[in-house]
């Protein structure tokens, strides 16, 4: 059974992967933290890595996961300048990554931020989350 080291899993991703993967033969082993040269050897034993935008796949952190036996990185988002792609290759690791965003999705997240711009919405999210309110519902 194929195993997959996922670092910086969230538990948005700890759900839709264990969903995905249901009725597969896929051993998933979550990490909260971001895969660094110290974290690394969580991959101990994996096939396969799966990291996000703020891990660290440079020739170090390449090295120690070739060492461990790891064949496979996986990135769960489009961009992949943090991968150390000539060390990937000379490793004999195979990279994949997110090809695009959906179109849709990227004008939404636009228009969300227009939103929370125009109506302040942030600024009335820290006030919320620091306790700066009063009980009867008026800002501080």
């Amino acid at each position: 059974m194929p195993r997959v080291a996922v670092f910086s899993a969230q538990p948005y991703d700890r759900r839709f992967f264990t969903e995905a993967c249901a009725g597969r033969d896929i051993d998933l082993q979550f990490h909260e933290v971001t895969l660094t040269p110290e974290s690394a050897v969580l991959a101990q034993g994996a096939d396969g890595v799966c990291a996000f935008v703020n891990d660290r796949l440079d020739a170090e952190v390449l090295e120690a996961l070739a060492a461990f036996g790891v064949r496979f990185i996986a990135m769960r988002c489009a961009g992949f300048n943090n991968v150390d792609l000539a060390a990937a290759e000379r490793l004999g690791l195979a990279v994949a990554r997110v090809p695009a965003y959906s179109p849709e999705a990227v004008a939404e997240h636009a228009l969300a931020l227009l939103l929370t711009l125009n109506r302040r919405t942030h600024r009335a999210f820290n006030r919320v989350r620091e306790g700066n309110f009063m009980l009867e519902g008026c800002w501080a």
